[in-house]
This record gives C-alpha cells, structure tokens and sequence, in this order.
C-alpha cells in the first residue's frame, strides 16, 4: 500500500493574506485542492491523507468538501513535528511506502509521483529534485564573500517518499534525541540522519512551492495557458 501524506500546517506569512496560503484560491479552488487532486488521479497512490493546523479545521473542510477524505491529522508548531504527527496518525494502518508532499505544490506531475515511488523499489528513500542552474554567491552584510561550486547541487522538492517504517523510526529517533531541536526543513534531512540512503528523482521546475506572491502570479499563469 502506498500513501500520500499531504503537509499543510503550514502559516504561510510570507503570502501573507487573512487565512494560510494552501486555502488561497487558485482558478477558483484552494491550492490545496489542486494538489490533493494530483495524487488522488495516480493509479499508483492508495490512501490520501492530509496535515493540517489545529486552528484550521474550518478552512480544511471548506476547501476539501467532496473530496472525499478520511478526517484530517492534527500537526504541530513546526513542519517536523506536523510530519512526525502525520506518519503517527497513519500507524494503526500501515502503509508499506510513504511519500510526503507539500500543500502548496500544486504542479507536481504524475510522472514525478511515478519516478519517486519506482526509486523505492531500490534505496529506502527518494525525493525529487531539479539541478541548480544559477551561479550561487555567499553573502554577508550585503556584501559578496565568496562563490559557492554548484557542481552535485540540486533543490530539493517533495515528493519525498520513503518505506514508512524507517521513516517513523528515524523522525521518532529524531525527536528522541534532541526534542529541542525541531528544525529539519525536508524528510530527507531526517533520513540522512538516521543513516538511510537517499535517491533524487529529476523533477519539473513546474512544481514550485507558491510562497510568495509572485509564486501565485506564475501559478495562475501556468493554469491560465495549459
């Protein structure tokens, strides 16, 4: 069985806006509407189920009604702990692969969902990614400090997608061992940690994170000439 765990615990102050930005519409429905749509249309993927704030539940069931959804699972203050409570909520079912998708990735192709859970069947994690292009500079103060070899570098995306035992084990071992330290900003951080290796998945620029909003700006665009 292979589930998607969609994060969207998110505040999104960056957007800014009175309500989260993975509730902001896009052509007319949330973006989170968008991308829980995406895997809900793969063959490969059997359970959708969906992180939310706790003081969201309101603005989740306005957004997915219809969709036909199990109840949503209950995050944390941070994007580690929400992930950790995610994988916990699916625990009295198990899945035997997890794959881990931000709420507010709206474009990601079915090609890329196929890519990463095919890498499952050799490494125990796999995430996708797209090379990095431009020249990187290190800054301080304003002030240029150095070139950064972008050779071997990639962005990470998400999907990230894992066998969902190691996974739990490694962000419960995660949390075991430094419960203060709740920062990891992607799965695969946590995994590398845990000694589990990591495949990248070459994925689309399309599947971009709307953060800011000229990211919604490119979405509707991307919509508005597909």
């Amino acid at each position: 069985m292979i589930a998607a765990l969609i994060v969207a615990g998110g505040r999104g102050q960056r957007l800014g806006g009175p309500i989260p930005k993975q509730y902001r519409l896009l052509d007319h429905l949330p973006i989170i509407r968008h991308t829980i749509a995406a895997f809900q249309s793969h063959g490969a993927i059997d359970r959708v189920r969906v992180v939310i704030h706790p003081d969201d539940q309101d603005l989740y069931h306005q957004a997915t009604a219809g969709a036909d959804l199990p109840p949503p699972l209950l995050g944390g203050a941070t994007r580690q702990e929400s992930v950790r409570r995610g994988l916990e909520g699916l625990e009295s079912d198990p899945p035997d692969l997890v794959l881990i998708h931000d709420a507010v990735r709206p474009f990601i192709a079915g090609t890329t969902i196929g890519a990463v859970i095919a890498a499952l069947r050799h490494t125990p994690g796999a995430i996708a990614g797209v090379p990095l292009a431009d020249t990187l500079k290190r800054c301080r103060d304003g002030k240029i400090t150095g070139t950064v070899e972008r050779t071997d570098l990639w962005r990470a995306q998400t999907p990230q997608g894992f066998h969902y035992r190691p996974l739990l084990d490694a962000h419960r071992a995660a949390f075991r061992d430094n419960p203060d330290r709740q920062d990891f900003t992607d799965d695969a951080a946590i995994a590398e940690a845990a000694g589990l290796a990591v495949a990248m998945v070459p994925a689309s620029d399309d599947n971009f994170k709307i953060t800011t909003e000229d990211d919604l700006a490119r979405a509707i665009f991307i919509l508005q000439n597909r």
